[in-house]
């Protein structure tokens, strides 16, 4: 099954990654990918989904979704280094996946998430993304139903 990863949540305060299943009165009901157990974050938490964030590269900014595939990419089926790894390990990953990331905008702190965040996907989604056709038809198709 391919990844929407506007439906793909990082929550500030939490660790892992999140499914959005649904808006509650007061927030958002989410599913941890990893336990699958389910939380409601209040109106108060700093809710991201994946497909909003980009990171610096020489020529602008690179959409996670493009990231991940480089990434992918570069590692084959491995895994990517845990954001405990030193992080020479990291940044030479990200040198060889994306040799034009931006070293004076683009943190090794921010690289340690991404790398988080990859290896939760790939564990416990899928590193294959929904295209935004795909997107907007199931998007279209859960409005008919209403």
């Amino acid at each position: 099954m391919k990844t929407n990863l506007a439906r793909i949540l990082s929550v500030s305060g939490q660790s892992g990654l999140y499914l959005y299943i649904s808006q509650a009165r007061n927030g958002a009901i989410a599913e941890s990918l990893i336990d699958k157990k389910r939380t409601v974050f209040g109106m108060s938490s700093r809710i991201t989904t994946l497909a909003d964030i980009a990171i610096y590269t020489d020529e602008g900014e690179m959409k996670l979704k493009d990231v991940f595939e480089a990434l992918h990419a570069a590692l084959a089926d491995a895994d990517a280094p845990t954001s405990k790894a030193n992080p020479e390990e990291i940044k030479a990953l990200f040198a060889k996946a994306i040799p034009n990331y931006d070293g004076t905008r683009f943190y090794v702190s921010h690289m340690k998430k991404v790398v988080d965040w990859y290896n939760c996907l790939k564990n416990y989604a899928s590193l294959e993304f929904m295209t935004d056709e795909e997107i907007e038809a199931e998007y279209k198709k859960g409005s008919d139903e209403e």
